[in-house]
């Protein structure tokens, strides 16, 4: 632990070598890119939400000197076609899109990074297809059960009353006895004067709760009203559909993943994504390294958990 308390930062700024986008069905286009060393280790980046988007500072995680990185829009999300798209968009297609993504750049192994969603989808990708793992990198634990959906949209008014009192006072007074369908009903319809408010609220809520410092614009207002819209759509997509993940599936099945070298980095004031789950899976999974970052919250780019990031992507160097 003490060796994680001396603050490292994310890389230089640094370019894609390879872009593109890859055909995943008749529908789906992802977007993808490749930066770092041709040669290098190859390595996964999974945004989160899911729709949330990759964005540039993500490269900035590894060493491009050290790893090949690939990163990827998943179905719906960022610059991948069509945007905000929930036909045929479940955790089941995400994963045949990382192995289709990985055949296609002749990848044998990759290390698979992931925070909040991310870590879902890389803990589902990994069980389902270990032997393709050279080792994991872990941040904000969300494990898809009914436990954490509920803490979404009610817990964690516990902690930010205001947030949540904004969030549910946005719906009618006769539809905030079921939050997530009187959301989701606004979301998909396909009149921007109804999507676009849902959206906007939806995303201003998450935001307020994910930084241990609240933001200057914690309802993320100053955003692209496209780029809210495609997280707020796919989050309640799969929040309606349990994340089409199997209730304790991710958890019951950790074991195969035993094997392979780990590292968990979790915000001791994580309020998206609270610190019991990350212990639940450091408990079935003793063999993983675990980091408790003292002064943070649930946000990848709050300086202490960034900097445990960068740390636990030069660990496995030696690992994997």
């Amino acid at each position: 632990m003490d060796d994680y308390n001396r603050k490292i930062d994310l890389y230089p700024r640094l370019e894609p070598f390879a872009h593109g986008f890859l055909a995943v069905d008749g529908l789906h286009k992802i977007y993808w890119e490749q930066s770092g060393n041709p040669r290098g280790t190859p390595v996964v980046f999974l945004h989160g939400g899911p729709g949330a988007g990759a964005i540039a500072a993500h490269r900035r995680f590894f060493d491009p000197r050290h790893y090949r990185i690939i990163v990827f829009d998943q179905r719906g999300s960022g610059r991948s076609k069509p945007y905000a798209e929930l036909t045929d968009n479940t955790t089941d297609h995400l994963i045949d899109d990382m192995e289709l993504l990985r055949r296609n750049l002749e990848i044998e192994q990759w290390m698979v990074f992931g925070g909040s969603w991310g870590a879902s989808l890389a803990l589902a990708y990994g069980i389902r297809h270990p032997e393709r793992c050279l080792g994991f990198v872990l941040r904000g634990v969300f494990l898809c059960r009914r436990r954490e959906l509920d803490w979404f949209l009610h817990g964690m008014g516990n902690v930010f009353p205001e947030a949540w009192r904004a969030f549910t006072e946005f719906l009618p007074a006769k539809e905030r006895g079921d939050l997530m369908e009187g959301y989701y009903r606004r979301l998909i319809d396909a009149d921007p004067a109804v999507h676009q408010p849902a959206a906007r609220m939806w995303s201003a809520y998450e935001s307020a709760c994910s930084n241990l410092i609240p933001k200057a614009d914690p309802g993320g207002r100053g955003e692209d009203g496209r780029a809210t819209l495609g997280v707020a759509r796919i989050e309640a997509h799969y929040f309606k559909n349990a994340m089409f993940v199997e209730e304790g599936y991710l958890l019951d099945n950790v074991q195969v993943l035993r094997d392979i070298p780990a590292i968990i980095v979790q915000g001791r004031y994580d309020i998206v994504c609270p610190i019991v789950t990350a212990d639940e899976l450091v408990r079935a999974w003793p063999e993983a390294q675990y980091v408790v970052v003292a002064d943070a919250g649930h946000s990848a780019m709050e300086p202490g958990i960034r900097s445990a990031l960068v740390r636990a992507t030069e660990t496995l160097k030696t690992l994997c």
